[in-house]
């Protein structure tokens, strides 16, 4: 059934509106209007999140797993209109959203099995030793524990999976921590009837209603308000580069600084090793276009780089790629924004004499075509703007002439959150040359794959060394991305009773 948003915000259970008001910008269908948040929003939704952790952090594992499931009961109960906003809001079809809103209930399941397991909780005992000399030992125990609010900003490319209820929100819950969220201006009616799921959700586990309240955007005051207020805890972002450092800075500038973990985006090179290339050039080429351009290339794990040892084989996969992507017509972006920064993107890469077109095509208003380039492993080396994220189906070809200059390119990379190898069994001592250089640089790594598309497990890790993420020892995706939002407290010569229940017997 068709969903006609009411444009406010939910601040602890109460739905409240602002003098301030935005029109959405909708792929198709009609625009709405929706209030803008202010920093006096902000600090009633972070004093009632820091109220509700009084209780929700101390609560049970099983009382957290209930409230998780129940939101994607709510979510699910709502998938019509769900789906029915998100695709005028976003121009994604529907498939996508149907395919995402399943993504985004099944995480909030897995956090729930995952925390109801409690390994997650790294409990530890180290018993006491009373004879031990020349001193004794005490009783110390070990457990993670809730840090209090979490402040999380909706991504625009995922309206559901990385946004109101997405990895993010459902790691911070499931941890114990309530939930702020600053909605994504790109897809606002999405965020509210998610919002109003999560609610229906609250109500129904009887958990404190400041556990979660979600803030729409409008302008940068509201998430520079939501950064600074001193009872948030850490940050959850994903998004661009220069947005994420900016409030990263803002996280560390504060008198208490807190964790901002920030995925910033990559460009997720792939390494072609010589015999797979030989053997397999015109299907990697026609592969890496399918990937390049899924999601019209708006998938934070894009693959944008191909490297590849020059000659007639990296000849073949060129033509492949280039004819491959000539079939792809023109695709819907998420937002007016994102459109003009990929014509801007492709205009970088058209002003570089060292950068030649394979596939030029142009683009116009809110839709993309792709495009595809190359160069050589000298010119990209030398110019540090070649490595820099076109948000978009765009790709770039690096040509080297030996395995040692892919791997002195592999070592000039920035930090990724994917690097590949495509390789044969006859590539096996290049693959472990290079395997070394790639740990370092990328938080997965993938063989004989495409990186585009995240899955949700208890392995995965969605992050990598900066610029990919600002915290190399965390994850926006998996159930590891619950321990973000977790700090270790040891307890020592503790009465069994005064021990947290996980700690008992």
């Amino acid at each position: 059934m068709p969903f006609t948003p009411h444009g406010r915000h939910l601040i602890a259970g109460a739905w409240i509106g602002s003098a301030a008001q935005f029109d959405s910008s909708p792929a198709h269908g009609p625009a709405h209007r929706f209030s803008i948040g202010t920093p006096e929003l902000v600090a009633q939704a972070c004093e009632a999140a820091e109220a509700a952790f009084w209780s929700y952090g101390y609560s049970t594992r099983e009382t957290r797993a209930a409230f998780l499931d129940a939101i994607a009961d709510e979510i699910e109960a709502r998938a019509e209109a769900i789906t029915s906003i998100g695709t005028q809001e976003t121009g994604l079809p529907e498939a996508r959203l149907n395919g995402e809103r399943g993504r985004t209930t099944g995480q909030l399941r897995l956090f729930a099995a995952h925390i109801r397991k409690g390994d997650y909780l790294d409990r530890r005992h180290d018993p006491a030793l009373p004879d031990r000399q020349p001193l004794p030992r005490p009783d110390i125990r070990l457990l993670e524990r809730p840090i209090g609010p979490v402040a999380v900003f909706g991504a625009s490319n995922f309206p559901l999976a990385f946004s109101t209820a997405g990895g993010d929100t459902a790691a911070a819950l499931a941890a114990g921590c309530p939930v702020v969220v600053k909605g994504h201006s790109a897809h606002p009616g999405t965020g509210e009837i998610v919002a109003e799921a999560i609610f229906a959700a609250i109500q129904s586990t009887g958990v404190h209603p400041g556990v979660f309240s979600l803030i729409q955007g409008g302008n940068r005051q509201v998430g520079e308000a939501l950064v600074t207020h001193p009872l948030i805890k850490a940050v959850g972002f994903t998004g661009s580069l220069a947005g994420g450092r900016a409030l990263f800075d803002l996280c560390a500038a504060r008198p208490e600084p807190i964790p901002f973990f920030g995925e910033l985006g990559s460009v997720n090179p792939m390494f072609l090793l010589e015999n797979a290339l030989a053997n397999r050039a015109e299907s990697l080429g026609t592969g890496w276009a399918g990937s390049l351009t899924m999601g019209a290339g708006q998938f934070c794990t894009n693959p944008g780089i191909a490297v590849v040892i020059d000659g007639a084989d990296a000849d073949s996969f060129t033509r492949s790629a280039a004819a491959a992507l000539e079939q792809v017509g023109p695709q819907i972006l998420l937002t007016d924004g994102i459109a003009k920064a990929y014509r801007d993107g492709q205009a970088r890469f058209d002003g570089r004499n060292a950068v030649k077109p394979v596939l030029h095509n142009d683009s116009e208003g809110r839709s993309a075509r792709p495009n595809l380039y190359e160069t050589t492993a000298e010119a990209y080396l030398q110019d540090h703007a070649l490595g820099e994220e076109v948000f978009g189906p765009l790709g770039l070809i690096v040509r080297v002439r030996d395995m040692a200059q892919m791997a002195d390119l592999a070592r000039g990379f920035e930090g990724q959150l994917t690097a590949t190898l495509h390789m044969d069994a006859a590539d096996l001592p290049a693959a472990q040359e290079l395997l070394p250089v790639l740990e370092r640089k990328a938080g997965r790594v993938l063989v004989n794959g495409f990186p585009t598309g995240v899955e949700v497990c208890d392995a995965m890790v969605h992050g990598g060394p900066y610029p990919a993420s600002t915290n190399f020892g965390a994850t926006s995706v998996g159930t590891l991305a619950i321990r973000r939002f977790l700090r270790p407290v040891s307890y020592q010569n503790f009465p069994e009773a005064l021990l947290p229940e996980d700690l008992r017997g």
